[in-house]
C-alpha cells in the first residue's frame, strides 16, 4: 500500500485564539510535521468560506452559533463566522510545514453548502476531486490528522472508507470539539466503518 497523510484544516481559526477554536488544536502541529516524513504524499485541506456563507449563524436571523437547522441537504450546525477566504483565520497555522504538501485542497467555497469532508460537500454527492487525485497517484492508504476529530476528520475518514481506501485516524494528532456527544458518535461510526483508530 502507498500511504498518504491527509492533514485536515489545521488553520488559525480552529486553533486557540481563533473564531472556532478547538482546545489544544495547536498542540498537534509538531507531531504532524514529523509524520510528513513518513508519508509518500501529503495533502492539506483548507476550509475556504466566502463571506456570508450559509453555515454561519450570522446569516440566520434569531439563530446562535451551534444551533442546528435544516438545509436542502439535511441538518446543518450553524457556526461562528470562520475561515473566510483570504483572512488570517483561514491561513494555515504558522508552524505547519506547508511546503511538504503535494496538494492543498480548498473546501466549503460554495456559499450555499458546507463541506466537512475532504471528499464531498455536505450533500454527500458533490465531489471535491480528492478521490480522483489520490487514485491517479496510486495512493490507496490514508492517514488522517487535524481538526476537528468529530467533524471534518471523521467525515473525511468515513467517506474514504466508503470509497474503498485503507483508512487510519492518528488520534494523537487530532483534536475534537465534542458538541453534544459528537465525539463518541464519530468514534463509534468510524469503528463501524472499518476505520482504524490508532
Amino acid at each position: 500500500m502507498t500511504r498518504a497523510l491527509i492533514v485536515i484544516d489545521l488553520q488559525n481559526d480552529f486553533c486557540p485564539g481563533g473564531a472556532l477554536a478547538v482546545a489544544g488544536g495547536d498542540d498537534i502541529v509538531a507531531g504532524i510535521n514529523a509524520q510528513m516524513d513518513r508519508a509518500a504524499s501529503v495533502v492539506l485541506t483548507q476550509d475556504w468560506h466566502p463571506a456570508g456563507h450559509s453555515s454561519f449563524a450570522s446569516q440566520h436571523a434569531g439563530r446562535a452559533p451551534y444551533d442546528v437547522v435544516q438545509m436542502d441537504y439535511g441538518a446543518q450546525v450553524l457556526w461562528p463566522d470562520h475561515c473566510v477566504q483570504g483572512s488570517q483565520g483561514a491561513a494555515f497555522h504558522p508552524g505547519l510545514v506547508t511546503e511538504r504538501a503535494d496538494l492543498i485542497l480548498r473546501k466549503g467555497f460554495r456559499v450555499g453548502i458546507d463541506s466537512y469532508s475532504a471528499f464531498f460537500e455536505n450533500d454527500q454527492t458533490t465531489p471535491t476531486g480528492l478521490d480522483g487525485y489520490l487514485r491517479a497517484r496510486g495512493l490507496n492508504a490514508l492517514d488522517f490528522t487535524g481538526l476537528a476529530t468529530d467533524f471534518c476528520v471523521a467525515w473525511s475518514a468515513l467517506d474514504a472508507a466508503r470509497l474503498g481506501f485503507n483508512v487510519r485516524v492518528l488520534m494523537d494528532l487530532c483534536r475534537g470539539i465534542d458538541l453534544g456527544g459528537s465525539m463518541a458518535r464519530a468514534l463509534e461510526e468510524m469503528r463501524a466503518a472499518g476505520v482504524e483508530l490508532v
